[in-house]
């Protein structure tokens, strides 16, 4: 720190690099820059050296610790989402399980459903067949019962022996 704007002057002092200091004014033809440190002395320094941004001494704690707060912030999201994945693979092989489950009572399903159609059609052909067979034994009773009633009414008035009629005609 000089006494006047420029390194003519004599030194009065020293001011440490990141240490605040009060701005008073600034000469833009020398380059310097008249301040006053915290013990009160008032000087002319180098404007290159003054900065109105925080010092990179009191700057890097609250950086760091900053840093830590998103590293600690990062490793619990980190878990979080380990968690969180954890639970959604395990909700995942739980619904694919389900999936394949359901996928095999369906094929069953379909299978006993095609089964049940065959047996089905199977049964209606018989039932068919039956009615059929039924429907020719009712024309084999009805023509056996035709046929007997033609013979018993053909031979039997032939089998017994008639009543002679009286010539007078009245019985």
């Amino acid at each position: 720190m000089h006494s006047g704007p420029n390194n003519t002057y004599r030194i009065i002092g020293s001011v440490d690099a990141g240490s605040q200091v009060q701005l008073l004014s600034a000469n833009k033809e020398t380059g310097y820059t008249q301040v006053r440190d915290s013990r009160g002395r008032t000087g002319w320094v180098q404007s290159k050296f003054v900065t109105n941004k925080e010092s990179m001494a009191i700057r890097l704690p609250r950086i760091e610790k900053e840093l830590a707060e998103v590293k600690e912030q990062l490793a619990n999201a980190r878990q979080t989402s380990d968690t969180e994945k954890a639970g959604l693979v395990t909700s995942l092989e739980t619904r694919n399980q389900q999936i394949s489950d359901l996928e095999n009572k369906y094929s069953e399903i379909s299978d006993q459903l095609t089964s049940i159609e065959t047996e089905n059609r199977e049964l209606r052909a018989k039932l068919d067949t039956q009615k059929d067979d039924m429907l020719l034994k009712y024309f084999t009773y009805g023509g056996g019962v035709a046929g007997l009633g033609l013979l018993f009414g053909l031979v039997l008035p032939h089998l017994m022996p008639r009543k002679k009629r009286s010539p007078a005609g009245w019985a």
